[in-house]
């Protein structure tokens, strides 16, 4: 169940980046192109109405983002400032992680709960009533967007379920701190993929050229120390009187 939530996690923010990307291409393309005075080809673009593509691309990066701060807590991704709690002893520190864990759990938990107050008070009870035949007594339609004319609550709807997969996963966290004392890590140095099939005993270009310049620079220390010594032990020759 959890590596289908994981999966099902990367799957959806991976379609919306991908989406929204070519979207914003698209629309910035065609922006330029009916301008170029093209027989035929310029009259079929004007009449292309991509007016929405803009407020679309917005609605894609809110919920990629909701959901790419999920993604984040669980790899470890999120930049921390830990120059103090490294410091504290082990059974301090413990204590301290986990507390700081805690109030992240909490404080998602309530943004998930105000955001699924807010999104069925906005619209979301009216529609899912009125779907089933039941009377919306003092609920209202609710707005819908300028360009798409979809119900806002569809947008907003982002707020609860980022929020809640937040405090799910600060709860993994948690667990997984408890067990082994560890916290998710990133190397943001690392893309996967691109070194899967390198050979460990190997070096980059970038590597060689990183550790030849290291070489040469602990060969110029060695160099400048040892030609320091040589003057100094010359110099306390020269004060001896006979």
């Amino acid at each position: 169940m959890i590596k289908t939530i994981d999966r099902l996690e990367e799957i959806v923010i991976s379609a919306l980046l991908a989406l929204s990307t070519l979207l914003i291409f698209v629309s910035v393309l065609h922006r330029y192109a009916s301008g170029w005075a093209i027989p035929g080809v310029q009259d079929w673009l004007l009449s292309l109405h991509l007016g929405w593509a803009q407020e679309l691309s917005v609605i894609m990066f809110v919920w990629m983002a909701k959901f790419g701060a999920a993604y984040g807590v669980r790899t470890g991704i999120h930049v921390g400032v830990d120059i103090f709690v490294s410091r504290l002893e082990n059974g301090l520190r413990t204590w301290v992680v986990q507390f700081g864990l805690l109030c992240c759990v909490v404080f998602t938990s309530l943004i998930g709960a105000f955001g699924a107050v807010f999104v069925w008070h906005n619209g979301m009870a009216y529609d899912i009533l009125s779907f089933l035949g039941k009377d919306v007594g003092r609920f209202y339609e609710g707005p819908t967007t300028p360009d798409l004319e979809w119900r806002t609550w569809m947008v907003y709807l982002a707020i609860p379920l980022g929020s809640f997969l937040m405090s799910f996963r600060f709860l993994q966290v948690m667990r997984v701190f408890a067990r082994t004392g560890e916290l998710p890590t990133h190397d943001h140095g690392h893309v996967e993929g691109l070194d899967s099939d390198q050979n460990p005993d190997e070096l980059l270009a970038g590597e060689a050229i990183s550790m030849g310049e290291d070489v040469a620079h602990a060969q110029k220390h060695a160099g400048n120390k040892m030609q320091s010594g040589a003057v100094s032990e010359m110099n306390k020759k020269g004060d001896v009187r006979p």
